[in-house]
């Protein structure tokens, strides 16, 4: 008995073995396949990375470029990509990425969006030979010029810095070198293009609010409102802003913009002209309904477009401070405050946003007293700028990517 005993035990054993010697081989063959299988998911999905990346690489050098890749052998699979227009008017365009290897597909997909001047704290082409960034002078975002940094008694920048020429020292090296928090590099070339406010003209044209043949626009933003007239003691025109611009462009065709108010949700305000058309004067503040400093929810994004000046009106209202929350652009002309050498001493230019112009003006006098006319500066970078935009806000001419998706 005891050895039929013996013989089951070694029976059920062999047979345990047996099944557990298959299991293994079951599962060892399951994990060469589950390997053969991620290396060739990967390999495919890294064909699909590489041609997004070598699309982004060539609309950097060329963005006229949209004739991407078919059939394109490639780490021992097959590149297709596509670049189409997904949004005429915002010159949006989506590269779709596709890479096959063994049978497997992978796809990626980047939306590709004009760089924007608004994410600039300061921009400009020239500087003017006698102003120098000095001690008393933060700027908190990036900054570019076209001329030199000149600094005196280290000035502070806290983003990226760039200049197409050089730095120049009031008296030496190490007196007065800036500190450049934010890093720093010579030899960018970024000038300002010579047709900036084309699309938002054609925007508002469109599907926004179209002013033309006025010689002076008086514009006040009353949160998602509108109220204009064309002369000083008119009476106003009120209009509902989503509904005479949805797309949130306005725009005064060869005139004279005269601006204050309230801002509520996403505008651009742009002026065209020659001569003393195509300016832009701020008769008061022109602020966010939500402080984004205050709310961080808030989504009120202000564009001060113009093709000559951004210029601070000299009245009584601004005797006293202006607050303005805007992405400021001066196409040919500078921001800066009218009468600034004459005008009483007016406090505080309280300024969130940024400033991008092409040519540097003064907004006031100072003497060993402090200020003899005009304004302090008190500028603050809006951080959203970072990454989001006003309406149909002048581009750099060059692509950046939006988002990324695989």
């Amino acid at each position: 008995m005891s050895g039929k005993a013996s013989l089951l035990v070694v029976a059920g054993f062999s047979m345990l073995f047996l099944i557990i010697s298959q299991n293994f081989g079951s599962v060892s063959n399951r994990a060469v396949d589950n390997l053969v299988e991620y290396q060739t998911e990967t390999i495919a999905h890294n064909i699909a990375v590489s041609g997004a990346n070598l699309a982004a690489n060539q609309v950097y050098f060329d963005n006229t470029w949209n004739a991407g890749y078919s059939d394109i052998p490639f780490q021992g699979g097959k590149l297709n990509v596509t670049m189409v227009e997904i949004d005429p008017y915002q010159d949006l365009h989506e590269v779709t990425s596709t890479g096959t290897y063994n049978g497997y597909t992978s796809t990626v997909k980047v939306k590709m969006a004009p760089s924007k001047f608004s994410k600039f704290a300061y921009f400009s082409i020239y500087e003017g030979g006698s102003i120098w960034w000095t001690k008393n002078d933060t700027v908190w975002g990036p900054f570019h010029t076209q001329d030199y940094i000149r600094c005196y008694r280290h000035p502070v920048f806290y983003g990226k810095t760039t200049t197409k020429r050089r730095l120049k020292y009031y008296t030496s090296k190490s007196k007065d070198k800036p500190r450049l928090y934010g890093g720093f590099e010579k030899g960018v070339n970024l000038p300002l293009p010579a047709n900036g406010l084309d699309k938002a003209k054609l925007a508002a044209q469109d599907d926004g609010l179209y002013f033309n043949g006025a010689d002076t626009v008086y514009i006040t933003m009353d949160r998602d409102s509108i109220k204009y007239r064309y002369s000083y003691n008119s009476p106003d025109t009120a209009l509902h802003l989503s509904s005479v611009a949805p797309n949130g462009v306005i725009f005064a065709n060869n005139s004279v913009v005269r601006l204050k108010g309230v801002v509520s949700g996403q505008y651009s305000i742009a002026c065209s002209g020659a001569g003393s058309n195509g300016r832009i004067y701020l008769d008061d503040d022109i602020v966010f309904d939500k402080d984004p400093r205050i709310d961080p929810t808030s989504i009120d994004l202000l564009g001060i477009i113009s093709e000559n000046e951004v210029l601070i009106t000299d009245n009584p209202p601004n005797h006293s401070d202006i607050n303005i929350h805007a992405a400021i652009y001066a196409g040919k002309g500078g921001f800066g405050s009218e009468n600034y050498s004459s005008r009483p001493v007016s406090g505080n230019i309280n300024l969130l946003g940024g400033i991008t112009q092409h040519t540097r003006r003064a907004v006031g006098t100072f003497n060993s007293g402090g200020i003899a006319s005009g304004f302090s500066k008190r500028y603050k970078y809006d951080e959203r700028l970072m990454l989001a935009s006003p309406p149909y806000f002048p581009g750099t001419g060059n692509y950046e990517i939006v988002s990324w998706f695989e």
